[in-house]
């Protein structure tokens, strides 16, 4: 029997609903078994971050090693890095291993507003990472500081898009969920040559605190099993959005989607 294994490099979420916790919880509904190395400690729930620690460069590299040297990796992807020091450490054993199948989710600031990513890091994040990457998967805010241009519409989105390619990702998926001006969810991805719209029903809800760590978690579990990133990226639009739709609840600010919406649907279906 074949196990697919998924690799997360992030930030700790006390809260559970972001970072390692909820990629892990991902990998698992998704059938993938799932790993970490950890690259800061968050303190945090859904009012936001009161605190963060971060590991030192060496100790995320170790990490890295250490799983990549015993248990093999399928896909890996990337989260909160931090700092310069961790994105060169990460991409450094990214190449050492020469693993292909690379998702990078450019965390930069946290919901509440909380810096996740210190300013002189993101430099390294597109030299360093992005050409490694298979695809990028950041949401408006994110792809305009990737992009250095402000994004208001779709024609802005796909620039933006192109833009961000030229730094070496083969694939990149803008979300839409920062986008107010309509009552869908529009994602956009682009190949490197054509652009696909990949839409849902948007929900009025306060809960969807870890959503871009769960999409992009969705998309390196299915990467690992060895399925197309096409076909990886409407997975994962499909995973987060019955994870927003079926709401948990839980927290009195931003709180976190529902990591089992989504397998519990496929179950009640057969």
């Amino acid at each position: 029997m074949s196990i697919a294994r998924a690799l997360t490099v992030a930030g700790s979420d006390s809260g559970g609903g972001a970072g390692i916790q909820a990629d892990i919880k991902t990998f698992q509904e998704l059938n993938v078994f799932g790993m970490s190395a950890i690259t800061a400690v968050t303190v945090q729930n859904t009012l936001g971050v009161q605190g963060l620690f971060p590991l030192s460069a060496a100790a995320v590299a170790e990490q890295i090693n250490t799983v990549g040297t015993d248990l093999g990796v399928d896909a890996i992807k990337t989260g909160m890095l931090f700092s310069a020091d961790i994105i060169e450490a990460v991409a450094d054993q990214i190449e050492v291993f020469g693993w292909k199948n690379v998702v990078v989710d450019p965390v930069i600031v946290a919901k509440g507003g909380a810096e996740l990513l210190r300013k002189d890091a993101v430099d390294s994040l597109k030299s360093r990472l992005l050409p490694l990457a298979l695809i990028v998967t950041p949401n408006i805010p994110e792809a305009e500081a990737l992009a250095g241009m402000p994004i208001t519409t779709m024609e802005d989105r796909r620039e933006a898009a192109i833009k961000i390619s030229e730094y070496g990702t083969r694939m990149v998926v803008i979300k839409g969920g920062h986008d107010p001006l309509t009552d869908k969810v529009v994602d956009l991805l682009y190949d490197g040559h054509s652009f696909t719209l990949l839409e849902g029903r948007r929900i009025a809800t306060r809960h969807t605190h870890g959503t871009g760590c769960t999409f992009s978690a969705a998309i390196t579990a299915e990467l690992a099993k060895g399925i197309n990133v096409n076909e990886a990226v409407r997975t994962a639009r499909s995973f987060i959005q019955a994870a927003i739709e079926d709401t948990l609840g839980i927290g009195e600010g931003n709180g976190p989607t529902n990591h089992w919406a989504y397998s519990r649907r496929k179950e009640s279906v057969r």
